[in-house]
């Protein structure tokens, strides 16, 4: 299995599918490498949480996206790079869960935020692959999760290390 820090050439790999691949090929080679990376972590988080289940990759908003759909266990992940901000990548979720929020309460402190929707990672420096496994594990359980009692029970699950990422990690 690829890793995050394999893709830091930008070149694509042979597993993506042809319209995902064409989305990556036409973000700026400043920040593709690192949108990659975060391809290779949600990948690799996905195969280390499996109740998950198998995720499927395919294009929403026109942007890379990583569903839990064949047991509907957590919410979609996006990869995006918003033209207003290009030397930035950015781990999207659905404004409409308590994902970001809950995000925001995670110990670490290292990551960067955008409302209610996104995770946002500089195109430099180190990649806060824990924090970002944790945010992503959390997502892809969103709705089992809720289905358990809700984000009191996913933080507290979280602090146990009961996710990927966590504490035991």
């Amino acid at each position: 299995m690829a890793h995050a820090a394999d893709w830091q050439d930008g070149a694509l790999p042979p597993d993506m599918p042809q319209d995902v691949a064409a989305v990556f090929a036409g973000y700026p080679a400043e920040v593709r490498p690192r949108l990659l990376a975060l391809r290779a972590l949600i990948l690799e988080t996905a195969a280390a949480t499996p109740v998950a289940g198998p995720l499927t990759e395919t294009l929403k908003w026109g942007e890379p996206a990583y569903l839990t759909a064949a047991n509907g266990a957590g919410s979609t992940l996006r990869i995006g790079c918003k033209p207003a901000r290009p030397e930035r990548g950015a781990l999207l979720f659905h404004c409409r869960t308590t994902l970001v929020a809950d995000f925001r309460q995670l110990p670490g402190g290292t990551l960067s935020f955008e409302g209610g929707h996104a995770v946002l990672v500089p195109r430099d420096g180190g990649l806060p692959e824990a924090e970002l496994r944790r945010c992503i594990a959390m997502a892809l359980t969103y709705h089992l999760d809720r289905r358990r009692g809700g984000r009191r029970n996913r933080r507290r699950a979280g602090e146990r290390g009961g996710l990927p990422g966590g504490p035991s990690a």
